[in-house]
């Protein structure tokens, strides 16, 4: 059987955490247009999230490794 390929896509946007059943991403609206949001917005915005239960499986099978 073939080797199974990584999306790149995902490995940059995506970590699997402990026993790859959580993954975390980075949230998003924090790259431009910052001057109208809040500190307090900004600053909720640099910490990480983990992806929803719904998509965890979806996103498995974009990272096989």
């Amino acid at each position: 059987m073939p080797k199974q390929k990584t999306r790149s896509s995902a490995k940059k946007r995506f970590k699997k955490v402990g026993d790859g059943k959580l993954i975390k991403r980075a949230k998003a609206y924090h790259r431009h247009l910052l001057t109208k949001k809040s500190g307090k917005t900004k600053r909720q915005l640099r910490k990480g999230a983990y992806v929803s239960s719904s998509d965890v499986r979806r996103i498995l099978t974009l990272l096989p490794y």
